[in-house]
């Protein structure tokens, strides 16, 4: 099972690889710019083959984007949302320059036009732009949120309608945040918690549309609909749902990345993903 961490880019994207090679990862996952600003310069050619060049001096891989936090492609107003559009489809640009196959994104919040208008207006700007052959090649992962304010994805009846939507399933799959699943009021905590989460999961969407996990603990109970990670084994969630999961047959290939505090020295990194490696049964 592929474990990893979100990196930092700073100094240039090529520059993460080193930061995961210090923590012993496998995969990773990366903003590929600055994730506070809209814009950002493009890539030089030498930015693309040092990248290039790192990934397959670390073998870390598969590497996965998440896209910007200021994008909201369920925005109800134009301004915003034609923003957002335009700013996700630098972010698919940028994933297919660096040969980068998964960008990973909340599905936006409606701010108040209500969870049917805001998705449909998520689903239309995806449209959009894979029917514009934006970042040919790079999928899309839908992520599981905490459902904070009027933030779309908690439920998963919103993520069975988005692949009703999106004529482009090709390009669409899941991220399944932990974390976000379990503020959501989806519970993990138990064999038959977790058994009835992920066949709910599964009735709705598939889980064969699962693509990547982020593992984080809540610091927030069931239900809360707060988004607040906490190391592994340190928050509401407990061990026993993360022993579940990474014991778990059907999941065993996918990216299990951890989005967990950490310091400048990452020593936080290297215990939560010892701790992780530590339940794994043989």
């Amino acid at each position: 099972m592929p474990f990893g961490a979100h990196m930092s880019i700073s100094g240039g994207v090529s520059k993460s690889f080193a930061r995961g090679e210090q923590v012993g990862i496998e995969v990773m996952q990366i903003f590929s710019k600055n994730d506070r600003q809209w814009q950002a310069s493009p890539y030089t050619a030498d930015e693309i083959a040092a990248y290039k060049a790192e990934q397959a001096r670390t073998a870390i891989g598969p590497v996965v984007v998440h896209d910007s936090y200021l994008i909201n492609l369920a925005a109800p107003g134009d301004e915003l949302w034609e923003k957002s559009i335009a700013a996700f489809a630098d972010e698919l640009e940028r994933c297919a320059q660096l040969g980068v196959g998964y960008i990973v994104t909340h599905p936006g919040a409606h701010t108040g036009s209500g969870e049917a208008a805001g998705l449909q207006r998520e689903a239309d700007a995806l449209n959009r732009l894979f029917a514009e052959g934006v970042g040919a090649g790079v999928t899309v992962l839908l992520e599981t949120t905490a459902g904070q304010g009027s933030s779309l994805g908690w439920h998963f009846d919103h993520m069975a309608r988005l692949f009703e939507l999106v004529r482009f399933p090709e390009r669409l799959g899941l991220c399944v945040d932990t974390c976000h699943l379990f503020a959501a009021g989806y519970d993990i905590r138990s064999e038959e918690t977790y058994n009835a989460t992920f066949a709910a999961l599964d009735a709705a969407v598939g889980l064969n549309h699962v693509r990547v996990f982020h593992l984080n603990d809540s610091q927030k109970d069931l239900g809360s609909r707060v988004d607040r990670h906490a190391h592994i084994g340190q928050g509401c969630i407990g061990l026993e749902a993360f022993r579940l999961l990474v014991n778990d047959a059907r999941f065993q290939r996918l990216p299990m990345i951890i989005e967990t505090p950490k310091g400048k020295e990452m020593t936080e990194d290297v215990e939560n993903l010892t701790l992780l490696r530590s339940l794994v049964q043989p």
